[in-house]
């Protein structure tokens, strides 16, 4: 069964890297798959997930030009989630969602609208068994108004719109309180690494790093260490 599920996840990873490239640049998701360098149509062969980047020996077959490792990681990783979370198919189609949000902002600091609606499709059918669907309408507002917030304090500087619009998602899947918790994390985290990419001078200031990544790393702790992320929450904070 894990072998099954990592083979499709490879598969669906391979999709994924469609839409993470084509979604930002409204381009169409269907037809073949061409060269990054050269733009020559790629062979079937040339679509095998990993194998074909293995067997090519990081090389494109038509140019020969380096091939990114950005291609096989994101194929491996939605394999690995995928063993990970099993045959919860909400849950994929909500990792998968996250995977998009964060590859495509970090790219090219774009989230795709197409890719919050999934996500937000994804959640709302697995909040259909949730008794208390308040809470997290009221999260959805709360956060998508107090992120509206920082982006017209900011005039757009601090954040993207399209991380507003996600924060209504989170509030929406996680709820007000788990939803506000995934948001702080990723200011945390987004600190941290933005002054770690300051001390070793990879970035000036006025340099621009995505969010959406911070915000999917947050929303997948909450998703899948929400306890933990309270016990430690309520021992510092007496929360």
């Amino acid at each position: 069964m894990s072998l099954i599920l990592f083979l499709y996840g490879l598969v669906i990873g391979s999709f994924l890297n469609v839409l993470i490239d084509r979604l930002p640049k409204s381009q169409p998701i269907t037809g073949r798959s061409h060269c990054d360098h050269c733009k020559k149509q790629l062979r079937s062969i040339d679509l095998i997930p990993v194998v074909s980047f293995l067997a090519l020996g990081r090389k494109s077959h038509c140019c020969k030009k380096p091939l990114s490792w950005f291609y096989p990681f994101v194929e491996l990783l939605t394999g690995i989630s995928f063993v990970i979370i099993g045959g919860d198919i909400l849950m994929l189609g909500i990792i998968s969602a996250l995977i998009v949000i964060f590859f495509a902002d970090y790219k090219y600091h774009i989230i795709p609208d197409e890719a919050t609606i999934a996500l937000f499709i994804f959640s709302t059918f697995t909040l259909l068994s949730v008794g208390n669907k308040f809470d997290h309408l009221l999260g959805g507002l709360v956060l998508l108004l107090g992120m509206y917030g920082l982006y017209w304090i900011t005039k757009g500087k601090g954040l993207g719109f399209g991380d507003v619009k996600l924060a209504f998602v989170i509030g929406w899947l996680l709820g007000l309180k788990s939803g506000f918790l995934a948001i702080y994390l990723a200011f945390i985290l987004g600190g941290i690494v933005s002054a770690i990419f300051l001390l070793i001078k990879q970035r000036k200031m006025k340099s621009k790093i995505a969010f959406g990544p911070f915000l999917v790393i947050g929303i997948t702790i909450m998703l899948f260490f929400e306890r933990e992320v309270f016990g430690v929450v309520n021992r510092i904070f007496d929360f």
